[in-house]
């Protein structure tokens, strides 16, 4: 199903990368919902009325959305890059500074999975809500965990691979 993102990768890294690709999948859907619910609150303002809380459910999952995609802009090498300054690098050192910028990826998405770990501890144990619907604010915070944990994964995986490369 997902031949492209899991093509040379076998065993764990494989089922990441499937993990990875499904996880944006559903996150492209939660978009999608996003749009939906922007649509009705528009239409239903000019024909009825507007769609309670739909600012609230945009930030929540927008930033859901957005989490979702990382892991995978990661692992496909989808990542915004200067090319101007690589284009005459050689592939080697390509590969090193791909090695680098996975580990510091997986830096980044580690420390992150601890701090919005103890964020999501803090909403869950003040109360706080959004404002109109009441949703609890935590349960944003699951998915976009779940999603660094994925990132994490990845930025592993795609170290492995480009220090594969850098010795070859």
């Amino acid at each position: 199903m997902f031949h492209a993102e899991t093509q040379g990768r076998s065993g764990i890294s494989a089922a990441v990368a499937w993990a990875v690709t499904l996880w944006a999948l559903l996150g492209g859907l939660v978009l999608l919902a996003v749009v939906t619910i922007n649509v009705l609150s528009v239409v239903g303002g000019v024909v009825w009325k507007p769609f309670p809380g739909d600012f609230e459910l945009t930030e929540i999952g927008v930033a859901v959305a957005v989490f979702a995609f990382l892991p995978y802009c990661q692992l496909t090498d989808a990542n915004v890059t200067a090319d101007i300054f690589t284009a005459r690098a050689s592939p080697r050192a390509l590969a090193l500074l791909r090695a680098m910028a996975s580990l510091l990826a997986f830096g980044f998405a580690a420390l992150l999975v601890w701090r919005m770990y103890l964020g999501m501890i803090d909403q869950k144990t003040y109360g706080y809500v959004t404002a109109i619907l009441q949703v609890p604010i935590w349960w944003g915070f699951v998915p976009i965990l779940v999603s660094l944990a994925l990132l994490v994964a990845a930025a592993l995986i795609t170290f492995f691979e480009s220090s594969r490369e850098v010795r070859a």
